[in-house]
This record gives C-alpha cells, sequence and structure tokens, in this order.
C-alpha cells in the first residue's frame, strides 16, 4: 500500500520494551529513493535526544494504533552512537550505527532479507547505485546520498519551460519502503491544484539550492490528473498518470539513472 510521510509523523516507535519515542523525520538515500532510516524523537526518559532507528531494525507495524515496533531494546537505543541529526549523517556514523545494533548494512554485494514480521525489503532501484555506492564507500566515506524528508520538503521543483510549485510531501510504498512519488503543491502558479511526480522522472537536483528540475512541461503537468487528499493510489489511476506523460510505471523494473548536483 501506498502511503504519505506526513501522515506517519508522530507515529509511536516501540521497543521490545518499551516506548522509544515518536517519528520526526525519515531519511531517504538520494540515489535509490529507498528510506534508509527513521528520525526518532525520544521522550524524558533519554532527554528528548534525537537518535536514527535504522528501516532494517523494523518489525511489525500497527497501522490502527500507529505504531512501528524495532527489535530493539530500550538499552540499545538509549547506549547508541549520538549522532546530531540536523547535520550531514555520513557513512562513518552510518557504520557505526549498524555495528552497535549488529544489523546488516544496505550497501554492499546483498541486500538485506528484511526485518521479522514484515514483508522482504525490495529496493526496486538499487541494483546499479548498490555498486556504485558500494566502490566509492571505500575511498569518501564522508560523501553520502542521505536526505532528510523534512529538509527536501518544500524544495521547488522546475519543469522545462518554468517553477511550478514546491514539494509538499511523499507518497511511499509501505512493502518497498520507497518513494514513489513527490507531491506538488502547484498553489504559486495555478489555483493550488496537487499534482504526482515520480523521482524516476527528475532529471537534476540543486542541493544547494533547493530546487529539482524535471523533464515535463508545464502544460502537461497542467492537464495531468490531479490528487488529492482523498485521491485513492489505484493501479488504474497510476497507470493513466504513466500514460498521460508516456512515462513507464514503477512496477515495470527500470533502473533509475540521475545526475545530482552540489
Amino acid at each position: 500500500m501506498q502511503r504519505s510521510i506526513n501522515n506517519l509523523i508522530d507515529f509511536t516507535i516501540s521497543a521490545k520494551d518499551g516506548e522509544l519515542g515518536k517519528v520526526s523525520e525519515f531519511y531517504f538515500d538520494d540515489l535509490t529513493w529507498s528510506i534508509r532510516f527513521l528520525v526518532v524523537l525520544t521522550g524524558s526518559w533519554l532527554s528528548e535526544r534525537k537518535v536514527l532507528i535504522p528501516h532494517a531494525a523494523l518489525g511489525r507495524i500497527d497501522w490502527k494504533k500507529e505504531t512501528f515496533q524495532v527489535n530493539l531494546t530500550m538499552e540499545q537505543v538509549s547506549k547508541s552512537p549520538d549522532i546530531d541529526t540536523e547535520k550531514t549523517v555520513s557513512r562513518q556514523h552510518e557504520i557505526e550505527l549498524f555495528n552497535h545494533y549488529a544489523l546488516p548494512v544496505y550497501w554492499g554485494n546483498g541486500f538485506y532479507a528484511g526485518p521479522i514480521g514484515m514483508v522482504p525489503f525490495y529496493p526496486y532501484y538499487d541494483r546499479k547505485p548498490v555498486k556504485k555506492e558500494d566502490d566509492s564507500a571505500q575511498q569518501a566515506q564522508d560523501d553520502n546520498h542521505l536526505r532528510s524528508s523534512k529538509e527536501v520538503k518544500g524544495y521547488h521543483i522546475h519543469a522545462d519551460d518554468n517553477e511550478i510549485g514546491h514539494v509538499e510531501d511523499f507518497i511511499i510504498d509501505d512493502k518497498a519502503w520507497t518513494i514513489r512519488y513527490l507531491i506538488i503543491d502547484t498553489k504559486n502558479w495555478w489555483s493550488g491544484k496537487k499534482v504526482l511526480v515520480s523521482p524516476k522522472w527528475i532529471d537534476r537536483i540543486s542541493w544547494s539550492e533547493r530546487k529539482a528540475f524535471i523533464n515535463l512541461s508545464r502544460e502537461a503537468i497542467k492537464q495531468s490528473p490531479e490528487f488529492t487528499e482523498g485521491s485513492l493510489l489505484t493501479r488504474d489511476y497510476e497507470s493513466a498518470l504513466h500514460r498521460h506523460y508516456n512515462r513507464k510505471g514503477y512496477w515495470v523494473d527500470e533502473p533509475v539513472v540521475k545526475e545530482h548536483s552540489s
């Protein structure tokens, strides 16, 4: 099922032996658009400290109670490396976290099979980028591709012929834990219509300017199927969206190639 990241904020994170805190944001890989970490704001038991929980630690999810269970103890989390989530999370930080929790990493020669009680993690876009990451990780451990959902929210989106709006939210697949779409609010351009844009349609991103560029025209976006908060992302809706833009759907095994600028 596909879910909005905004609707997942403030979900409770429950360890094996108690409540850790609330989800405040997510970190995703900007090469694969896969969710890698949940940022958890702990309660008074850990002085409101923010901690990173690897996706690999996720256990069962209770959607009705809005609770993520993790296969960790409160003591493990309390003794986890203290990482400043307001700054860049480097590869070395990730290595320390995965070593501390004794979890398999997501880069390298293979993919982890998924946490207990969940559908195994299938990174649709990961095949080529992971190998590239594996090669580069040995040389530049500070050169990471993790981005905060909170930070990217608000980025301006540019079509071929002008700006169309800004990122308001993200749609993720809760089986693959990959960002499938960015929800774009066009209110500063065209009466507040919201549209979906796949990360696969992004040509490049300027992280320093907080801008993303897509190879679509304003008119094509204006005529695209409208997205509303009550929209159901059915296969028919997605098929219509991809037919409109003459693009393949994410369900087709198609690698993603994007250029990123700093």
